[in-house]
């Protein structure tokens, strides 16, 4: 089982991300890329169904002026006689005639008489043709031009179409080569109120807007500063862990300045072709220069900005001739240039020094998680447009998330917005944003996951177990719930927080720590003689955490104050027999963590029995609640040291995250 615990862990050096990690796709090439690629020969076939389908209409058109049944003359002029034609229509040299039975057929006439002079030299009398009704109708003009130009006037269009388009296709090809090298900057105008973020919007980060603020008060009075002969830094670098707010104080800096904001990321510096990424660079810094003062922020800069010569080839020449070229502009600044560039990263240790020294990158702000006042602020801004219940308490929300970055806060106050919707409420509720903490912690509730009575005593003993350990033991932290539904992977879990916030760990409250965690273990090993899968994260978590201890943080009194570095193929730092060493001591750790913990638990057995059966009833257990069943079985709960803040609202809520 896991155990869900906000107490700061100890810092990993997280895994370098992988750059050109796949083949780039293929580009088109000679005159296929010319004309556009596939999609020309696909808009060239449209073309030619249009056209087509033009000629069919012209064609079903030009058949309603063809006759279907056409007679000579001398037959119409028999027919007139013998009084069979009741109405003739002249339609210029043409005749329709519709006959007593209501038939119609077409017939011709002398282009140079008129109609009754042409019946006449076929011997039809006036008198006989008096008995006719005749019908003139002249053509419209519009026909008469349209069936005497189109069948020329269509194909020169058509001709003069593809011409156009085939035009068009190598314009655009063209056009397009030649802005490849251009910036892809995303620009905000500082007059866009819709999108101006000041430091009003941000909570917390306090050092850091004190850092920043020099560089709003130069970009708005920089004479103040050259006129002294200070020269403001050009290269400003944001770091943090994810979440923290990097990009969004840099956007802040431009917001109280009111200047532009020429925003990027590393990666979109880096093509496949070489120079494009040093081209778009020097693009950047022009349009920077002739809208200064501004700013130039490079989000994740470490996708460019590794350090130079780790490898030969392909895209690492190109990334490196990128990061030459952002180097040899940033030397090429002059003091009253008044651009900035800032730059953001959660991996400043795989960054080139010379991004680092003095001339570029030389401002480096660090921004920390919040603490438990940071973050009540940023709750604040968060529920700004938000209708919250007069039962909302954000310092209790705050209190339970230690360690939350200000991108989790936001989603969790998302999360009580969605689940206060789903239910057709018109407040956000303290129960709400209770459970949108487990949910962003550990994942929405499994409803449909339900335990049969042997996995479901399974799991209360297992998170009866990691309760009572890290209750009994002096340097754990306290126990705020638990609960056996499922959230997420997890089948139940135990959240435990610290009383405040730490920034540093000691020895004992690792070993402690580690000895919690291995409780669920222990509980399923004691009590049923047998262990099962549930455990499988708490082992990969606390073999971690002891092998830190050993390795980084110099907690082995075997071992000594050594920092060894990882072992990995082609780089070890030490030898297979001091492998050896660190295995056993990682071991030594775990064993004497495992005793400590059964030596808890068997102490402690009526405790044990008492949680997993209020579990088994309850499914949940909140902080107040188990506090009495620890007073009933002889075990005083941890307290605060200071008074007042034993139990602020927290346990007027009536729900948490269990994992196993």
């Amino acid at each position: 089982g896991t155990v869900p615990t906000m107490s700061p862990a100890p810092i990993k050096k997280p895994k370098g991300k992988q750059t050109n990690g796949g083949k780039p796709a293929q580009k088109q090439s000679g005159w296929r890329s010319m004309l556009g690629g596939p999609s020309f020969f696909g808009n060239l076939l449209t073309t030619v169904l249009i056209f087509l389908i033009l000629m069919s209409l012209y064609s079903l058109i030009e058949s309603f002026n063809k006759p279907s049944v056409d007679v000579p003359l001398s037959e119409v002029a028999s027919d007139v006689a013998e009084g069979k034609i009741k109405t003739i229509t002249v339609k210029g040299d043409s005749l329709e005639l519709t006959y007593a039975d209501e038939s119609i057929k077409t017939s011709r006439k002398d282009p140079s008489a008129g109609l009754p002079e042409t019946l006449a030299t076929y011997g039809v009398t006036p008198e006989e043709l008096a008995k006719v009704s005749i019908t003139i109708q002249g053509q419209s003009g519009f026909e008469f031009w349209f069936l005497t130009l189109a069948p020329i006037l269509l194909p020169i269009l058509f001709i003069g179409f593809i011409f156009w388009f085939l035009t068009r296709q190598v314009k655009g090809a063209g056009m397009q080569a030649f802005s490849f090298g251009q910036s892809k900057a995303r620009v905000i105008d500082p007059a866009d109120s819709s999108q101006r973020v000041t430091f009003a919007d941000i909570a917390g980060a306090r050092e850091a807007k004190e850092e920043l603020l020099e560089i709003v008060d130069f970009l708005k009075n920089p004479k103040k500063f050259l006129d002294i002969g200070a020269r403001i830094p050009k290269g400003i670098i944001l770091m943090g862990a994810p979440g923290t707010g990097k990009t969004l104080l840099a956007r802040a800096v431009a917001g109280e300045a009111g200047v532009p904001f020429f925003s990027i990321s590393g990666s979109e510096f880096v093509e496949m072709f070489v120079g494009v990424g040093a081209s778009r660079v020097r693009d950047l810094f022009q349009m920077a220069k002739k809208a200064a003062p501004a700013i130039i922020f490079v989000d994740e800069i470490d996708a460019v900005g590794r350090v130079r010569g780790a490898g030969v080839g392909g895209g690492n020449d190109e990334r490196e001739q990128t990061l030459n070229q952002i180097l040899v502009e940033m030397d090429g600044f002059e003091p009253t240039e008044k651009v900035v560039v800032m730059a953001a990263t959660n991996r400043p240790d795989v960054l080139d020094p010379a991004l680092l020294r003095p001339g570029r990158f030389d401002r480096r702000v660090t921004i920390d998680l919040p603490d438990r006042r940071d973050r009540e602020e940023i709750l604040q801004i968060h529920a700004r447009k938000k209708p919250l219940g007069p039962d909302v308490a954000l310092s209790v929300i705050a209190e339970r998330t230690p360690g939350f970055s200000g991108a989790e806060l936001y989603s969790l106050m998302n999360e009580g917005a969605i689940l206060a919707a789903r239910e057709s409420r018109t407040e956000i509720t303290q129960y709400d944003l209770i459970r949108s903490i487990e949910k962003v912690m550990l994942g929405p509730e499994r409803k449909s996951h339900l335990l049969s009575k042997k996995e479901k005593e399974l799991t209360a003993y297992h998170e009866a177990g990691h309760a009572l350990v890290s209750s009994v033991l002096p340097n754990a932290d306290p126990v705020h719930k638990i609960s056996i539904i499922s959230r997420g992977r997890a089948a139940g879990y135990t959240l435990k927080l610290p009383f405040e916030d730490r920034k540093m760990q000691s020895r004992k409250q690792f070993l402690d720590d580690i000895a919690a965690t291995l409780g669920g273990y222990v509980a399923e090993e004691m009590l049923f003689d047998d262990v099962t899968t549930g455990p499988s994260s708490d082992l990969a978590v606390i073999t971690a955490l002891a092998r830190e201890m050993v390795t980084r943080y110099g907690m082995s009194e075997k071992m000594g104050p050594i920092a060894f570095g990882e072992r990995q193929m082609g780089n070890e730092p030490y030898s297979e027999h001091v492998a050896m060493q660190i295995d056993a001591e990682v071991a030594r750790i775990i064993d004497e963590a495992k005793a400590s913990a059964k030596k808890v638990i068997s102490e402690h057995r009526g405790a044990l029995d008492s949680i997993a059966k209020e579990l088994m009833e309850k499914e949940t257990i909140e902080r107040s609640e188990f506090e009495k069943i620890l007073i009933a079985n002889g075990i005083t709960p941890k307290k605060r040291e200071e008074e007042g803040l034993s139990s602020q609202g927290i346990d007027i809520v009536p729900t948490a995250p269990t994992q196993m």
